[in-house]
């Protein structure tokens, strides 16, 4: 299956150089679940750019030996790549309003997520007919990285390398990567999260 994804990064052509979308979040302090689960899609696709494409230094897919020569990263990595950002972000809000919004606005909140980024990839070149088969592999998905993460980040990080390079051990390094990557990336998410509060 050929996912279809955006960038937010913008090529430049003065420069000649890849520029980030000028977008920055100032989070509110209180906030829709529509309205959150579009700021978290932004930052999904924002987290899926870092990860796939190569500016500003290498990639994570180039650090994980997953780019071709031609520097066109490998298209099963790039699916693994989006479930796992979207898998990270669904967790960074459960964990951030546990005990502070409503179960039922979270569930509204995710499933705008969901929704969100499934529609984009469509807008951008999915066949909507491939998106039922990429929703029931991110919810198998889910179900790993989230029995891999209540036992250890490293464990976490072992999976989802085995899911992006297809191989069952791969280079205890590789783990390392996507675990830095992850923790790079949670930090923000956390400190944007913790500035709202969801309302219906």
């Amino acid at each position: 299956m050929d996912v279809a994804y955006y960038s937010i990064a913008k090529y430049d052509s003065v420069t000649n150089k890849m520029t980030e979308d000028p977008r920055e979040f100032h989070a509110p302090q209180t906030i829709t679940p529509e309205s959150l689960a579009d700021d978290l899609a932004v930052l999904v696709w924002e987290n899926f750019t870092d990860f796939v494409s190569e500016w500003e230094g290498h990639s994570t897919l180039h650090d994980l030996e997953l780019v071709d020569a031609e520097g066109q990263p490998n298209k099963q990595a790039v699916e693994e790549a989006l479930i796992f950002l979207l898998w990270a972000h669904t967790r960074g809000a459960q964990q951030a309003f546990v005990g502070r919004a409503p179960d039922e606005l979270l569930k509204r909140t995710l499933d705008a997520l969901h929704e969100a980024v499934f529609e984009d990839m469509v807008e951008n070149g999915t066949p909507r007919s491939q998106l039922p088969a990429f929703e029931r592999r991110a919810s198998t998905r889910y179900a790993e990285y989230n029995a891999a993460a209540s036992n250890s980040d490293t464990r976490l990080g072992v999976v989802v390398v085995q899911h992006l390079t297809g191989s069952s051990e791969p280079p205890a390094s590789f783990a390392e990567v996507v675990t830095e990557r992850a923790v790079e990336m949670a930090g923000p998410l956390r400190d944007y999260l913790e500035d709202v509060e969801l309302v219906p």
